[in-house]
């Protein structure tokens, strides 16, 4: 039996919806599109949600699972296979992809992304709201900020129009 990978059929982003099972002593969770992605090169057969199965060599994989493949077999159900050149996948349209038997997935399952930087300040210690810049803190002495000036063109606009009454 081959090994496959069931895309996500429901609402939500397809490249989360799969978690891989530990193996090995290997971190559990790896994003389906990037575990695609890493199968570039390899040949792979996937059936689409409308039942279409799809044959062809990976070319690109994007970060909606949009699959690109190359020298394609397309067999829509109850009908001839088609051979194209080259096919695009939209990836909400996967539904599952099947393996190929040489496929080494404990290395293939390694997530090789480099890692996110800690947060600047720990979980609760950053001071929350704050900053509304200069206006705030001329607030803060008792004057009006930006709010002067807007009152001051407006007298000046409204005289204007007065004189050339």
């Amino acid at each position: 039996m081959q090994p496959w990978l069931r895309a996500h059929e429901g609402a939500g982003s397809p490249s989360t919806a799969w978690r891989g099972e530990p193996t090995d002593g290997l971190p559990a969770a790896m994003k389906l599109n990037r575990f695609l992605g890493k199968m570039v090169n390899e040949t792979v057969t996937m059936e689409l949600k409308n039942g279409t199965q799809v044959q062809g060599t990976i070319t690109a994989v994007d970060t909606s699972m949009n699959t690109h493949l190359k020298q394609v077999k397309v067999t829509v159900r109850h009908k001839n296979p088609v051979n194209m050149a080259f096919l695009s996948i939209r990836g909400a349209n996967i539904r599952y992809v099947i393996l190929p038997d040489h496929a080494d997935l404990n290395f293939l399952l390694i997530d090789d992304a480099p890692k996110q930087n800690p947060p600047k300040y720990p979980a609760g210690t950053k001071k929350k709201g704050g900053g509304a810049g200069k206006a705030a803190t001329d607030r803060d002495r008792g004057e009006r900020g930006d709010r002067d000036r807007d009152r001051d063109r407006d007298r000046d606009r409204d005289r204007d129009r007065d004189r050339r009454r």
